[in-house]
């Protein structure tokens, strides 16, 4: 098995913090939305502003994360929870960087939300559980049984928040409360939310680790800040709506656009423009309510002597639309605000020259090769991630990656979508539905559609080639059936090779 190098006796501990469904720009770019632990990193680290996962939704995104492969490869493509998922479980050989952390002597250590197989949990892959949120006896989906007996609200007329479903229940996009599940009066803001037993369990291995001689990797996933935006009453009122702009995408006409972005669209178009606003107040508000729940982890970690020899990265699954393109959550409409990730990595003694940034497409299925690097431990026997060792290592004029792919094969519904995305331009290739194409350049907000325009015709072939290039190196062969009611792509697989 080959090995990356490291000095044996000053292993770094690696400590993974990574909250669900936080947007790239609240939490590195936004001034508005007050981040200042998440800042300490970003000023000892260095952070990406190109980061996305290689699929909009939860399990194929950690998954990929997990093993440094595509679904196509490791065998999640969609909600492993859901009576309807493709797979339900990784692929038989399918390694995890964790089990090559085990195998290097290191004591591994997992809370916080896993939703990567309905088949295992952490520990079946090396780490110590402690709190699980997702974990393989969980549930995220009904069957058709399950609606006849289903306890559920379905409203006739909206309350302030909230979106009405008909017959499938109502939905609170947004909310607060003051008051813990026993009825006591939070003090804090925080303890009565359901992620700080998260946070405690984090403190408490912090705790333990500081006696310990062997390195270690503890990996601290919130729920937060995910649908729905339900935040204790002090992170509620910490953000005026009266200061919050719409997003300049807010009003996309989504003209030739599929229709299926829409009809999301019309689902959310319930609700007011101020109401647009308080749901934004309110993701505000709970990012910064993670923030300060980072701030004891790394407090601790300080305390504890522990951070110098600690390398932290913050991350997260995916992004939220919040409003953008008039839609909510993510999935399967391809733009930024729902893929679109932050991403810190951050070490006052493993980074060098602290406080950089960098533009590069990077996936965060280079996270495992990245994390095996840093700690001398084997590679993975295949991986399709690159190591991000040249950034932390502030390399120069290193080759790197021209584009990105993601494939997105449906959340609980099934829907084929492919995506290439470059340093300019955004290709998507639908299926059933009209092809995307972006120039991020000239249009960063992604409201232009040029994939019809006769003058893009070139570039959109040389794209259909990219993807096809990226479908032969990942195995996908999901969009390869070449029967004539499926074969829709204006290019087969032929141009690539």
């Amino acid at each position: 098995m080959e090995n990356n190098k490291s000095s044996g006796k000053n292993k770094p501990n690696i400590l993974f913090f990574m909250p669900d469904q936080l947007r790239w720009d609240t939490a590195i770019t936004d001034e508005k939305c007050r981040t200042p632990n998440l800042d300490r990193l970003v000023n000892s680290g260095v952070s990406f502003n190109n980061v996305y996962p290689t699929m909009a939704h939860c399990c194929p995104s950690r998954a990929s994360l997990m093993t440094g492969l595509y679904p196509s490869q490791n065998g999640i493509f969609n909600n492993v929870l859901n009576g309807s998922a493709l797979c339900k479980s990784l692929k038989k050989g399918v390694e995890t960087f964790s089990e090559k952390l085990k195998e290097n002597k290191y004591k591994l250590y997992y809370t916080g939300k896993w939703h990567v197989s309905a088949a295992e949990d952490p520990a079946d892959r090396g780490w110590k559980e402690f709190q699980i949120s997702c974990p393989s006896t969980g549930q995220t989906g009904f069957f058709m049984k399950d609606w006849k007996t289903a306890d559920m609200t379905d409203k006739k007329k909206r309350g302030r928040g909230e979106v009405l479903k008909p017959g499938w229940g109502t939905m609170k996009l947004y909310g607060t409360y003051d008051r813990n599940s026993t009825g006591e009066k939070i003090v804090d803001g925080y303890e009565g939310h359901h992620d700080y037993r998260f946070i405690k369990d984090a403190l408490c291995t912090l705790d333990k680790v500081k006696k310990e001689k062997s390195p270690w990797c503890l990996y601290v996933g919130p729920t937060g800040p995910h649908d729905p935006f339900i935040v204790p009453e002090k992170y509620a009122k910490m953000y005026d709506p009266r200061d919050v702009k719409l997003p300049p995408n807010y009003r996309d006409s989504m003209k030739n656009k599929p229709y299926y972005y829409k009809r999301m669209q019309k689902r959310w178009s319930q609700l007011s423009e101020q109401e647009v606003k308080e749901s934004i107040a309110h993701y505000y508000g709970y990012v910064t309510m993670l923030d300060d729940y980072l701030g004891l982890v790394l407090d601790r970690l300080e305390r504890n002597g522990l951070s110098e020899n600690t390398i932290v990265i913050f991350t997260s699954d995916h992004g939220e639309f919040l409003g953008s393109h008039g839609l909510y959550c993510k999935g399967i409409a391809p733009y930024d605000e729902g893929y679109k990730v932050p991403l810190v990595i951050s070490s006052v003694k493993h980074v060098k020259n602290p406080g950089r940034s960098s533009d590069k497409l990077i996936s965060l299925i280079d996270l495992a090769p990245t994390v095996l690097e840093l700690s001398g431990s084997p590679k993975l026997k295949k991986c399709a991630g690159l190591s991000l060792r040249p950034f932390i290592d502030d390399k120069k004029n290193f080759k790197w990656r021209d584009a990105l792919y993601m494939q997105d094969n449906g959340v609980e519904i099934y829907f084929s979508q492919r995506i290439v995305r470059t340093e300019r331009y955004k290709f998507v290739y639908n299926p059933v539905s009209i092809d995307e194409l972006y120039d991020l350049e000239k249009d960063p907000y992604e409201l232009k559609n040029l994939s019809e325009d006769k003058k893009y015709r070139n570039l959109k072939k040389k794209l259909f080639k990219r993807m096809w290039e990226f479908a032969f190196e990942t195995d996908d062969d999901t969009i390869c059936n070449a029967y004539h009611t499926v074969s829709m792509a204006d290019y087969g697989p032929l141009i690539a090779r």
